[in-house]
């Protein structure tokens, strides 16, 4: 992999925020039980959380921001579900390990996973989807960044979008999904090609995506370039009845312990930017 994602997740580092947002029973006549794969995140829509971060991770920083410096590896993890009424069932999933050894090289390992789970053959027509129903306009969306969309056209949906960043003195485990393969890219369908699930991991950031006849779910991380900056994108667009999905993201930051000589040394240059202005 490329160093690209160490930039984009250093950049990522000052954002220590938990985004939730979702849809309950849109124009339904009383909110769908909580699947268990939502059950993590509260029952409520537009729902934000602050995580605090501890001064003895922050303690060494002026102004109590994290800077690159201070990261010395990371792990991405990316997670998206659908399921339909009848049974059938998409997944995407990857995680990407970023690392420091002795010597500051950096070491970066992928892993992804997707599925999809054929329809139950006594249920098969009950899809949920709603051809008359249209959920459209979300891709155009651009925000500098985290954006969360959640468009429904339907009854008895359950959809949510989280993002999390959190920090933690433990080194950076590479994390290894069931199932999954090494490769960057990964993808999935079933035999009719109506429900699809796919991810992508490049130096372009890293994409998301599944389609199922009753909408779509989708992730994209985008890493900061000279003409934009670095952003998290998640949308759902539920165009049917009883669906259940999720998109969640997880960015866990590992810290490391600064010593004396490098405190004084940031402290020193320090003064000396702030003597010049």
């Amino acid at each position: 992999m490329k160093l690209t994602f160490t930039q984009f997740g250093f950049a990522m580092c000052a954002s220590t925020c938990v985004f939730a947002s979702g849809a309950f029973a849109a124009e339904g006549t009383g909110a769908s039980p909580v699947p268990d794969f939502l059950s993590a995140h509260d029952v409520a829509p537009q729902q934000l959380k602050w995580q605090a971060v501890d001064d003895d991770v922050l303690e060494h920083q002026t102004g109590k921001f994290a800077g690159a410096p201070m990261i010395s590896g990371f792990v991405l993890s990316v997670l998206s579900q659908w399921q339909l009424p009848n049974g059938a069932a998409a997944i995407a999933q990857g995680a990407l390990t970023v690392t420091k050894n002795l010597t500051n090289q950096i070491n970066a390992q992928v892993n992804t996973m997707t599925k999809v789970i054929e329809q139950n053959a006594t249920n098969a027509a009950n899809s949920g989807a709603n051809p008359n129903a249209t959920t459209s306009g979300g891709q155009g969306v651009s925000v500098n960044g985290v954006s969360q969309v959640t468009q429904v056209a339907g009854d008895r949906n359950v959809g949510v979008n989280a993002a999390s960043i959190d920090f933690n003195n433990n080194v950076a485990q590479v994390a290894n999904l069931p199932g999954g393969t090494n490769s960057p890219v990964s993808s999935a369908s079933n035999a009719s090609g109506t429900i699809k699930a796919g991810i992508a991991f490049g130096s372009g950031g890293v994409t998301v995506a599944l389609q199922t006849p009753a909408g779509i779910a989708t992730q994209t991380i985008v890493p900061s370039t000279a003409a934009q900056v670095s952003s998290i994108a998640q949308l759902l667009q539920i165009a049917g009845n009883n669906q259940q999905v999720a998109n969640q993201l997880q960015l866990h930051l590992q810290t490391q312990q600064m010593t004396p000589a490098m405190q004084q040394q940031i402290g020193v240059l320090q003064a000396l930017q702030n003597s010049r202005r």
